[in-house]
């Protein structure tokens, strides 16, 4: 029931994937190199990272975390601080998508239960920043981080240490931003404790959830191979409750696919091949921020990866790319649909609001590269 849901809201990309990938393959016919194109560590590391972090959700360690945090709140500013540094901080863990999916929501029950709706657009609008910008900083921390990851071979500190700065300064901006949030300074005038879940799950599944994560950290770090790390999850999830393995996002998954067959495909016709390379050359950044406006961060990763070896550029670009369009990174999309189901009058509104946020961090992340 879960994957058909995901279907019809995430169908678009997976549909153009596929068509693009059966397109490429009337140009190179289908062959035994075509096995080749398929990165199955990665895919095997973000489906064993779905499974665990839907363990954690299904014994609500989010939202027991949130309520630690939350239970001492006492102004606005102090709310919307711990809302929007929440999704910074818990999307490089959980990634950018399943911190948004657990606190947005989470953020507009609270503020409609301490009156505070001129609050709502602007935190859920730097909640989406946040979880986009503070996931870059690590490989786990979204789907085109752990393909990348994989890709150049960096290691664990190299990686964070590229996308260091660009982390440092938007938690910077998204400090300053909160001093324009409406109502900062005003006292909560309810109860948000009664809205708090108040246990935890099962202490069991948590602990062994625990050890599953570190599990996947080892295999990230190439210290275990990613089959045996899958091979546990499977076997131990499965064991415990095999519902949860069928939580992953497998149109995720089935899109990532296409999108490898496509561009392997893509690598194979001479002149196509050659022309990609050509406008990609010292131009990596600038062309993967644009190809991400159109096509979203994720699938502009898979796309240009096979053009270029100038991997930073791109790392920096496709993670930088997630700010600007509301599809520049699909997570966005996320958070609109959480807040346009509550107020769908104001869904034009938002959008405005979340353009001229992103703009504005976009523009500083490009300035910051071009010193850098």
């Amino acid at each position: 029931m879960n994957a058909l849901k995901k279907l019809k809201k995430l169908d678009v990309v997976l549909t153009i994937a596929w068509i693009l990938a059966i397109i490429s393959a009337f140009f190179v016919h289908p062959d035994k190199e075509y096995i080749g194109y398929i990165d199955f560590r990665s895919l095997g590391i973000l489906w064993g990272l779905m499974v665990i972090i839907q363990g954690f959700k299904e014994n609500s360690v989010f939202e027991k975390i949130a309520g630690a945090l939350l239970s001492k709140v006492k102004k606005g500013w102090q709310l919307a601080a711990v809302l929007v540094f929440m999704c910074f901080v818990g999307s490089m863990l959980i990634t950018n998508d399943v911190a948004l999916i657990t606190f947005v929501p989470f953020a507009i029950m609270i503020l409609h239960s301490c009156h505070k709706e001129e609050m709502m657009i602007p935190v859920i609008v730097l909640q989406t920043i946040a979880a986009n910008l503070g996931s870059m900083l690590t490989p786990i921390g979204n789907p085109q981080n752990l393909y990348m990851y994989g890709l150049t071979g960096m290691s664990l500190v190299e990686f964070i240490m590229t996308m260091l700065p660009y982390s440092l300064v938007s938690a910077v901006f998204l400090a300053l931003c909160l001093l324009i949030v409406p109502g900062k300074n005003s006292s909560l005038d309810t109860n948000k404790d009664s809205l708090i879940t108040s246990k935890f799950g099962s202490k069991v599944q948590i602990i062994i959830y625990i050890v599953l994560f570190a599990v996947a950290l080892l295999t990230v770090m190439r210290v275990l191979p990613w089959y045996v790390f899958a091979g546990v999850v499977l076997i131990v999830v499965g064991g415990m409750d095999y519902k949860i393995l069928l939580r992953a996002d497998y149109i995720l998954l089935l899109t990532f696919i296409g999108f490898f067959i496509f561009t392997g495909n893509m690598g194979r016709i001479g002149f196509i091949s050659d022309f990609l390379r050509g406008i990609m050359e010292g131009k990596e950044l600038l062309i993967s921020v644009l190809a991400s406006q159109v096509i979203s961060n994720v699938p502009a990763t898979l796309l240009l990866s096979g053009f270029t070896t100038n991997y930073k550029e791109l790392l920096v670009g496709v993670n930088v790319g997630g700010l600007g369009t509301l599809i520049a990174s699909m997570a966005s999309l996320i958070s609109y649909k959480a807040y346009t189901k509550e107020y769908q009058e104001n869904g034009a509104k938002y959008i405005g609001v979340f353009t001229i946020f992103n703009l504005a961090f976009l523009c500083g992340l490009l300035l910051l590269w071009w010193i850098i």
